[in-house]
């Protein structure tokens, strides 16, 4: 191949990849120079390496390898109170994770490193790629090589149609087949180029912007987001305000909470009772009652885990559930001084809990202000004690008992200081004494009463309500980020299976006043169906205005082609001549010319019992009977 021809080949098949031209030399690491050129040589270097694709790909990879810990992990964000029992079930890994700020992943700043460089590498890369594509579409498709069939889909006929005929044809058969350009380019009028396949390229950009957009709403999501926990009894309610929250995250610039509240109506949860599943869930819901603005309408919603209640641009997730036994408290002068729900906090999987009833205002057996307190453990279904309490054995309620220790004194709640509800600080708390001196401490079943001393008051098991914990999320957002992900599947789709490629039509005169067509096609690589769609334009062609005509070469090669038939034909007779001869020798024991391929045939039968033919019958027979291509006449003037 001449270096004109590689030179033509090289710009017909220029820009048939997806990925960007980089004008810039691929030159090493930067050297030499004065400081500030060598300062700058530095940055441009820097920046191409962050906007290149291995690049991009790493630091997607490191997104998404940085989010595993965030889902592995309690994280702040999402449940403070696992947090807490994570450290204290692992005293060495708590500080240590929170040095390396695993469980505030998604806000630590080497999760926001990564996010921060890949926005930037995405950024670089889909503005040169944009303007280069755009380039793309305006430019005219590359000359056609002077050699065509060079190429790898290479077809060629005459015809007696026109050249202009021919182009005409040729152009309207591409316009239909949706090819971006039928144009004959300037110099080279008897040629058509067209090319097909610029979605590929749009595609690869579409995926590239999606992800950017997936970046921004995750961005702006984290910024705007408002987050914050609730746990409600069965029967009680929750308005969307502050002061409502257990716990909350406010977003970084502020927002204003949407205006809606509900009521728990009914939590179920029902768990497995036999086989190796046993406490497992079965069922794990929560029916609500919920209304929009001060007095709305009511509407009744279920929320299951994975399905939250979204109202306006707010969800809320079921996220736990637990028991909360009802106890009625007297004090010392037989006055009811708190009556109500508490709600214990499950320990593990078979709902062994924790919790406090704290009662501020209490009077004494001598009528004096006092605060009491208990402390201790609730277990659904019994199973004896543990050197720290209390165990469960069943997540389900089937043998409830509520285990107390009580204390008397200053619980800190007129100090103004947030306190934890569910757990109790003893460090001004003086605990009750049995006549012994030992702790005083109890068991309860439901409707039993635990009587403190002296007449100090009691305090009764009424009876077990359920709670449910309730994450109520307020994160704009989240469509973009769907819109993101469906346009990135769209734009993969388009850049995985559509094909770029390119197609020349050249019409010359011939030797003997026709017009020869030639037909080339050049793509990528990955193209297999190119072969396949050339052929189906080339019949196209013929059909719609280029139809073929034979020439001396092609009716010399029909010749060979017959010849070759001939030769195949005379083969297989011989061959079968020569099979029938044998069966006809095999079945003819005299020895005795003649008989007829019929008579052969009859015989062949019964050869496979008969003995073998001697030498001298096969003489015999093979002298009877020519060989070759007469032996076929022959035989047939015989019968």
């Amino acid at each position: 191949m001449t270096t004109t021809d590689e030179r033509e080949l090289t710009a017909a098949a220029s820009q048939l990849s997806t990925a960007p031209v980089d004008d810039s030399p691929q030159s090493p690491l930067p050297q030499g120079g004065s400081f500030g050129r060598e300062l700058v040589a530095w940055a441009r270097w820097f920046w191409r390496q962050l906007t290149s694709m291995r690049v991009a790909l790493i630091l997607l990879f490191l997104l998404s390898l940085g989010a595993i810990p965030g889902s592995l992990i309690p994280q702040n964000s999402v449940d403070e109170i696992a947090v807490v029992q994570f450290h204290e079930r692992h005293e060495t890994l708590g500080p240590l994770y929170d040095k390396l700020q695993l469980f505030d992943v998604y806000s630590s700043v080497w999760f926001s490193a990564i996010y921060i460089l890949l926005f930037v590498s995405l950024a670089g890369c889909i503005i040169p790629r944009s303007w280069q594509f755009v380039g793309q579409l305006r430019a005219r498709p590359p000359r056609a090589p002077r050699n065509l069939t060079r190429l790898p889909a290479y077809t060629t006929w005459e015809t007696e149609a026109e050249e202009a005929e021919v182009r005409e044809a040729a152009e309207r058969i591409l316009r239909r087949r949706r090819f971006r350009y039928a144009v004959a380019p300037a110099g080279d009028e008897g040629a058509i180029s067209a090319e097909k396949g610029y979605l590929r390229e749009a595609g690869n950009l579409l995926f590239h912007i999606a992800l950017f957009v997936l970046l921004v709403a995750f961005a702006v999501g984290n910024l705007l987001r408002v987050e914050g926990g609730k746990l409600i009894v069965k029967g009680d309610g929750f308005a969307n305000t502050l002061t409502q929250y257990d716990d909350f995250q406010d977003s970084a610039f502020g927002a204003d909470l949407d205006s809606f509240g509900f009521t728990l109506d009914d939590f179920t949860a029902t768990f497995e009772k036999d086989g190796p599943q046993r406490g497992t869930a079965r069922e794990f819901y929560a029916d609500l009652t919920w209304w929009k603005g001060a007095a709305g309408e009511q509407h009744k919603a279920r929320v299951e885990v994975n399905h939250p209640l979204q109202i306006d641009d707010t969800k809320i997730f079921l996220i736990g559930h637990g028991y909360a036994p009802v106890v009625t408290v007297r004090d010392g002068q037989g006055d009811v001084a708190f009556s109500g729900p508490v709600a214990f906090l499950p320990q593990d999987g078979n709902h062994t809990s924790t919790g406090a009833i704290k009662v501020p205002d209490y009077r004494d057996e001598n009528g004096e202000k006092t605060q009491i307190a208990f402390q201790g453990f609730f277990t659904p279904t019994f199973g004896g004690y543990s050197k720290d309490g209390m165990v469960s054995q069943f997540p389900g309620p089937e043998y409830p008992a509520l285990f107390l220790n009580a204390y008397r004194g200053d619980l800190g709640v007129d100090a103004g200081v947030p306190q934890n509800v569910y757990q109790l600080d003893t460090e001004r708390l003086k605990q009750f004494k049995q006549k012994n001196g030992e702790p005083l401490r109890k068991s309860l079943r439901p409707g039993d009463t635990f009587t403190l001393p002296n007449g100090a008051g009691s305090l009764k098991f009424e009876r077990l309500e359920r709670w449910a914990s309730f994450q109520v999320s307020q994160q704009p957002g989240n469509y973009w980020a769907l819109g993101g992900s469906v346009l990135a599947i769209v734009g993969l789709a388009g850049s995985l299976f559509i094909q770029r490629r390119r197609v020349w039509v050249r019409t010359a005169p011939g030797a003997d006043g026709r017009t020869v067509v030639e037909l080339a096609g050049l793509g990528r690589s990955e193209s297999a169906r190119l072969p396949e769609e050339l052929a189906d334009l080339a019949v196209a062609l013929q059909t719609d205005g280029a139809p073929a005509v034979a020439t001396a070469d092609d009716a010399e090669d029909a010749e060979d082609a017959e010849d070759t038939n001939a030769e195949d034909t005379n083969a297989e007779d011989t061959d079968e001549a020569a099979a029938e001869k044998k069966s006809g020798g095999a079945g003819d024991k005299s020895g005795a010319a003649g008989g007829g391929s019929a008579a052969a045939g009859a015989k062949s039968v019964e050869s496979e019992a008969e003995p073998a033919v001697t030498s001298e019958e096969t003489e015999s027979h093979e002298t009877d009977e020519p060989e070759g291509p007469e032996a076929k006449p022959d035989e047939g003037a015989r019968a």
